[in-house]
């Protein structure tokens, strides 16, 4: 994963690491683990090398923990459905909708993580006897969540009850005009709350105000996975299933819950390392036609990891909702027809091709805006423009967020009304900041979680919700500044980057929010190759001060400092952090070094 920024506490000063106060990026470099002795002692304990017991502490791993850490498996970590407000009443409708041959269908999202979720409910219902519609919403025509015109048209359908996934909790008046029109709906969403709740048949959300805390970090397609857990137990006791209904075996749509998880980025952590940890299992035996020919598309050669659900296939799923028709993805991830698989695939690889040109264009603009001055404001940046594609925006938000080390929101301008999205960085909730903002009035909607949030604002109030969002930002750095620090778990030489070092780490992953990729430091090395390759990259040899040498790249790094920095192969030493990559290549296997920063040596 890239690095991000993070809210340091100035009144807790510690050492840099290696001495870096500030690298070609302008970060602070951090030692993650603040007491050796901790990681000493976990790899004692647990007969671990002392590289991954370091590892394990920098992350908050207790002594108690490793084993669940290290063999996270569902059946330790999967909680009661019903723990969650709603959910006893979300499957007693359901139940009594299969029941009276009710006619249901799913609205989700047009993200991963909502066509996930929708695919999951489709082959669930699908799988025992009862198939249902689904409706993704266009997102220039009809923009985020549930809108009344579209609920109205599943009515005139015939639809009965309607499931929303990854979106509704704050869709209080098209839901409200949905049921006003004899439709009922079921809320499943994991985007942060209101006081306010739909006044719906059920509204299942962690992020209640009300629930008590310990599933807040589930995607949508968890809960979706809960609620499916839920109404497969009532339906065993409502003797449902027989010799002509088979039950489903629930586990084989983890991969579908593993890539709707890595791809919203919520921490991967508990519940979700486990779920993760098994549907990338489910995902390399294939067994679902879309992911398997978007898989090909995308070139994803031997075992799959977290890195190409968030990096491969994720973006693809995406593509259709960004630029072209919405529910590409979802279509793909639920059909049982291999030949159409590869269709929608390469669709959707084409798709995504016209989305990174995009993406760029847009972010250039963007850059320079900020460059010129006008898209800061105090520690928070933020850009708005006519003609910005609104399918790229959180992207683009996102490589700002990497950029700046800030809070980043993205405004695409028409007809009066702005579509925005944020990224955010570790410390700095944005989803609680827009939800104010909408509660203040600055808003037509919004919403999110503490990581990333999208809302919608009329042109003429984008300067107050400007300065409400910055000012949100500076309450909470208070009299400090935002530094931006990247984090390291120790340093190594080039000849130390062993493949049985990267495998030992990989018994760490699944990596992603909430469980960073470890990263460690070159200390005083030398750039002896650094060539192009690819769009935007460089490929570097490094060498130590021993014999070692070491294969590295730069993504995305030609036009910026640390590829200035690299370029300049004749320079004194650098320190050079970064992570393992493995790099397999006609039955070989090898290891290579992915650099994130770059600082000089001496400092």
């Amino acid at each position: 994963m890239t690095a991000t920024a993070t809210l340091s506490d100035p009144a807790v000063p510690s050492a840099a690491f290696l001495g870096v106060e500030r690298s070609v990026s302008g970060k602070r470099w951090r030692v993650r683990l603040s007491d050796e002795r901790l990681g000493l002692m976990l790899a004692q304990r647990h007969g671990l090398p002392e590289i991954v017991g370091r590892v394990l502490a920098a992350r908050g791993i207790g002594a108690d923990e490793v084993p669940g850490f290290l063999e996270p498996r569902l059946r330790d970590q999967l909680p009661d459905p019903s723990r969650l407000k709603d959910m006893d009443r979300a499957v007693a409708r359901l139940v009594q909708a299969l029941v009276q041959g009710q006619r249901i269908a799913v609205f989700g999202d047009y993200d991963v993580d909502g066509a996930t979720s929708s695919a999951l409910l489709q082959r669930f219902f699908a799988a025992i006897g009862h198939p249902i519609e689904r409706y993704i919403p266009d997102r220039l025509s009809e923009g985020y969540g549930p809108n009344l015109p579209a609920l109205l048209k599943l009515r005139e359908r015939g639809i009965d009850l309607v499931i929303t996934v990854d979106c509704g909790i704050t869709a209080h008046e098209p839901l409200e005009g949905a049921v006003a029109a004899g439709l009922e709906v079921i809320v499943i969403d994991h985007h942060k709350a209101e006081p306010r709740l739909p006044a719906v048949a059920a509204v299942v959300d962690p992020n209640r105000l009300d629930e008590p805390p310990g599933l807040g970090q589930l995607a949508a397609v968890g809960v979706a996975f809960l609620l499916v857990v839920a109404l497969n137990r009532a339906l065993r006791a409502a003797s449902w299933y027989g010799a002509d209904r088979p039950e489903p075996d629930l586990l084989q749509w983890l991969d579908l819950v593993a890539l709707g998880t890595v791809a919203d980025v919520v921490p991967l952590t508990g519940i979700n390392r486990a779920l993760v940890t098994q549907g990338i299992k489910v995902l390399g035996k294939r067994a679902n036609a879309g992911l398997a020919a978007l898989s090909d598309v995308a070139r994803l050669e031997g075992a799959p990891s977290a890195y190409h659900l968030g990096f491969l296939l994720g973006p693809r799923v995406n593509a259709g909702g960004r630029v072209a028709k919405a529910d590409l993805g979802a279509r793909l991830l639920s059909t049982m027809d291999a030949t159409e698989a590869k269709t929608l695939a390469a669709e959707l690889d084409g798709f995504n091709r016209e989305r990174q040109q995009i993406e760029m264009a847009v972010l250039e603009q963007a850059i320079a805006a900020v460059e010129q001055g006008g898209g800061r404001s105090g520690d928070l940046v933020f850009c708005a423009s006519a003609g910005w594609h609104p399918g790229v925006i959180g992207i683009v938000a996102s490589r700002l967020k990497d950029r700046y080390n800030r809070p980043a929101f993205v405004v695409a301008l028409e007809g009066g009304i702005g579509k925005g999205s944020g990224r955010s960085v570790p410390g700095f909730d944005l989803g609680s900041a827009v939800l104010a903002a909408r509660q203040a009035g600055l808003l037509v909607n919004g919403g999110g979680h503490a990581m990333a949030a999208g809302l919608t604002v009329e042109e003429g109030k984008l300067g107050a919700l400007r300065d409400f969002l910055a000012g949100r930002v500076a309450d909470h750095v208070g009299d400090g500044a935002l530094v931006p620090e990247l984090g390291l778990d120790g340093a190594l030489q080039p000849g130390a980057a062993t493949v049985d070092l990267m495998n030992m780490l990989e018994r760490l992953a699944p990596f992603g929010s909430g469980n960073a990729e470890p990263r460690f430091a070159l200390p005083a090395v030398r750039v002896v190759k650094a060539d192009p390759v690819g769009e935007n990259h460089l490929r570097c040899i490094l060498a130590g001060g021993g014999s070692g040498r070491l294969k590295a790249i730069a993504f995305r790094a030609r036009d910026n400092e640390i590829g200035r920095a690299l370029a300049q192969t004749g320079s004194p030493a650098l320190h050079i952090a970064g992570h393992l990559r493995a790099d397999r290549w006609n039955g070989r296997e090898d290891v290579q070094f992915v650099i994130e920063d770059v600082a000089a040596a001496g400092q």
